[in-house]
């Protein structure tokens, strides 16, 4: 694939977000050189396939608009950072917590107003719906069932890091996740996630989070919990999300709950508004209006 189609993939798949990218996010993307990128965005801007405004670059016409919402959202973002430190130290004090991710929006630097911080939370063998349900009812006790700096819609545990859905939306949410808690547990979930590779590079962020180091030792409800009860209790909270979750999603086909509604005993998943399936659809589409391989371009 030439450095031109890979500029028009990743403008392409931003653009679903109305998310203008900076050329030196484009080089990064592209894995290239930023003076050969800067050469080839502005041949791409004479032929009219995108727009430029400042050092940004957008498949959009309307391209100073688009860039001026994206500056807003950085600083609605910066809001958001100085509350997480706050919501990451009340978390992993939850037993069974063994990592901390931010995804999601805040995970590119940006906040839509009304957004909320996407957790991706990594938590023992055994005892991740013991540890959701936990953070689940303090969210609705204490927080009123708040999202905004509170939603909690992914969970794996230690031994289930491998991510099941490999396609570009889930590789640039793998490769974006910002850890916050126990940094070596993210370490090892990108090593073994790295199917992510042939879709995009290694990323590096022009900004960053401080990275909590996993505490030591076991609190004393995980002492508790450690043996059958514990056990017991996983299974029990497992097969009691699943049950509510049917009756709340009646109409979902077997294929779409089981991708959105994922409920398997070291893994949870809850996007029942399948934002990723849109996504790859907008994305496809995009491509459809560049006559380009479609197919090429979105497996690589």
């Amino acid at each position: 694939m030439t450095n031109k189609t890979h500029i028009l993939k990743w403008l392409a798949y931003f653009e679903v977000f109305q998310h203008p990218l900076k050329d030196s996010e484009l080089a990064m993307l592209c894995d290239g050189d930023l003076i050969l990128v800067k050469s080839e965005i502005a041949e791409l801007t004479q032929q009219g396939k995108c727009y430029t405004f400042e050092n940004f670059v957008s498949l959009a016409s309307d391209v100073e608009k688009i860039v001026t919402d994206r500056k807003d959202k950085e600083r609605e973002a910066s809001d958001y950072f100085a509350q997480l430190p706050r919501y990451v130290r009340l978390i992993k004090k939850f037993p069974f917590v063994q990592g901390i991710g931010i995804s999601g929006s805040l995970s590119k630097n940006v906040m839509h107003k009304n957004g909320d911080i996407d957790y991706f939370i990594v938590t023992v063998e055994n005892r991740l719906w013991l540890c959701r349900t936990l953070l689940i009812l303090y969210k609705k006790i204490f927080l009123l069932n708040s999202r905004k700096y509170f939603c909690l819609n992914y969970f794996v545990d230690e031994n289930n890091l491998k991510i099941e859905d490999e396609n570009i939306f889930t590789a640039v949410e793998i490769e974006y996740l910002m850890p916050a808690y126990n940094k070596e547990v993210f370490e090892e979930l990108k090593k073994q996630n790295d199917w992510t590779k042939k879709h995009i590079p290694t990323i590096k962020n022009d900004f960053s989070i401080d990275c909590i180091e996993k505490r030591k030792g076991l609190s004393v409800l995980e002492k508790l919990l450690d043996g059958k009860m514990g056990e017991q209790l996983d299974l029990f909270f497992m097969r009691l999300t699943y049950n509510r979750w049917q009756k709340k999603f009646p109409n979902f086909p077997k294929q779409k709950f089981d991708q959105t509604m994922r409920t398997q005993r070291g893994i949870s998943k809850h996007h029942p508004k399948d934002f990723q399936t849109k996504v790859l659809t907008k994305f496809e589409s995009n491509f459809k209006t560049m006559n380009l391989d479609n197919e090429n371009i979105i497996q690589s």
